[in-house]
């Protein structure tokens, strides 16, 4: 988004910060040497961001144009938080696109409720997906805020580990914003890690030891 010329700004817990600062570094600065003398490029920075988190929302600086999320809540209780954290990112002429791989019919029933009251969603049919891409199970929503939406009310601010990774993005052009809320990575409370949970916990370890050498 930064090369439409966007002021990014990608959020994420605290303890992935330098991870995510490291290959912003590495991106832009192989961008800006392919492209010396390209000058439609924005800029791109990292920030802490907790959903439900009021302090971390305003440090932010919404409301934003777009908000772009994918895979971001597998459990039931993380919907509250997401829903109040989207909210307050996004106002009347915010954007926000999805994309949810089905896990679990229950906690897709919630969310999908939970969207239905508080945003205007329409579901992108699979013949405007990427043939290479799409799946079954992975859904696309393109969705924007209610006039009076439910969970609206004043976050609290929390300590509570939950993450959105994503990229805040200002646009020269019409001063387009977007967050992009990218993947929750916290595990349900008190419940068994399943193979599933496995795989992604082992992913997430491997994204984050990717650069580091053997001795």
């Amino acid at each position: 988004m930064a090369l439409l010329g966007c002021n990014v700004v990608s959020t994420d817990q605290v303890e992935v910060l330098p991870l995510l600062m490291k290959n912003i570094e590495r991106n832009t600065s192989w961008i800006k040497q392919a492209n010396p003398d390209s000058v439609g490029f924005g800029s791109i920075e990292a920030a802490e961001l907790y959903w439900g988190n009021e302090d971390h929302i305003k440090a932010v600086s919404p409301p934003f144009d777009y908000i772009i999320g994918t895979d971001i809540v597998y459990a039931e209780h993380l919907l509250a938080p997401l829903v109040h954290t989207i909210i307050a990112l996004s106002g009347r002429r915010t954007t926000i696109m999805l994309g949810y791989e089905i896990r679990s019919t229950t906690v897709h029933e919630q969310m999908i409720q939970t969207w239905k009251d508080n945003f205007v969603m329409k579901t992108v049919p699979k013949a405007k997906m990427d043939r290479k891409y799409q799946h079954a199970s992975i859904q696309l929503f393109i969705m924007n805020q209610k006039d009076s939406p439910k969970h609206g009310g004043k976050l609290q601010n929390t300590s509570s580990p939950l993450s959105d990774n994503g990229s805040d993005e200002e646009c020269n052009k019409g001063g387009t914003e977007i967050d992009v809320a990218v993947e929750e990575l916290t595990a349900p409370v008190n419940t068994k890690t399943d193979d599933w949970e496995a795989r992604r916990h082992g992913a997430i370890a491997a994204r984050l030891l990717r650069n580091v050498k053997l001795a």
